[in-house]
């Protein structure tokens, strides 16, 4: 009879990950249906606190 009890045991195990993974994809599918939450990081333009580099010499352009 050992064979009938792991034989269960098996089927319970199968059908416990069946489930998880139709919650799963239940899941991704609502979220795709939700869209974008926008709760994501705010991105900011980089303003470079030192100014322009020296290459770029703004003065002697506008003096020209």
């Amino acid at each position: 009879m050992a064979t009938s009890k792991s034989t269960f045991q098996k089927r319970q195990k199968e059908m416990k990950r069946q489930e998880k993974q139709r919650a799963k994809a239940e899941r991704r599918a609502q979220k795709k249906l939700d869209g974008p939450t926008g709760g994501g990081p705010i991105i900011e333009a980089y303003i470079d606190p030192l100014g322009a580099p020296e290459f770029l010499d703004i003065e002697s352009d506008t003096q020209e």
